[in-house]
């Protein structure tokens, strides 16, 4: 379950969130009641509105990337997102934007690619310079090489790019906080833990069948 409490609707003062809720979860608690039309549990939600300001600006985020001033083709902004959910290992950002690139038509042989785009030849060279791009955001901080930045400029105007790099960066840092926070389909386990050892294993070297003798110091 979420890490962090989650807001019931009768507890909610803030009018933004009010409505936020209303527009996610209609007249239902999403405490009481959770569940969204994604198939999500909708703790993204209540437990972000512990700060209305917070859920706020998150949701003006989501307003920005999607306001047809953007200059960035949106088929490259959802590949860089899901890439990015992906790259990052959350289950929730990486879901919910495969969705979104179904909806923007994009076809589920592509979208089954993006794990393995670098080997895929189911991206065009923008989008895969693009994808190369996200992947310098996400998997090593930001560091891109001068090459990879000079082609992605022959692509991409600057102001895409600031674009591009903005967005993929705020979906890196969602699917890290969902991580995190436990939120959504990210409330799970870590897979990577300790397979214990039979009883009886004294700890020596695991190549070595016999015992480790105490060393001895010459005479």
């Amino acid at each position: 379950m979420a890490r962090l409490r989650q807001v019931p609707r009768a507890e909610v003062s803030s009018e933004p969130v009010l409505r936020l809720y209303s527009l996610i979860f209609g007249d239902r608690d999403p405490v009481a009641e959770p569940g969204t039309a994604t198939g999500t549990r909708g703790d993204w939600w209540t437990v972000f509105a512990n700060s209305p300001d917070v859920l706020r600006h998150a949701a003006q985020g989501f307003q920005l990337y999607r306001d047809p001033a953007r200059k960035l083709d949106p088929v490259i902004r959802e590949l860089c997102q899901t890439r990015a959910g992906w790259a990052r290992g959350s289950q929730f950002v990486f879901s919910q934007h495969c969705k979104s690139l179904r909806g923007l038509g994009v076809t589920e042989a592509r979208i089954a690619a993006l794990p393995t785009w670098s080997t895929s030849a189911e991206f065009l060279p923008k989008e895969r310079c693009a994808l190369a791009y996200a992947d310098c955001l996400v998997l090593h901080g930001g560091r891109t090489p001068d090459a990879l930045f000079a082609e992605l400029k022959g692509h991409f105007c600057d102001e895409e790019i600031l674009e591009l790099t903005y967005i993929t960066c705020l979906y890196d840092m969602h699917a890290v906080m969902s991580r995190a926070l436990r939120l959504e389909f990210d409330d799970r386990d870590d897979p990577v833990v300790e397979e214990m050892a039979p009883e009886g294993f004294a700890g020596q070297d695991f190549l070595d069948p016999s015992p480790r003798q105490p060393s001895r110091r010459p005479d």
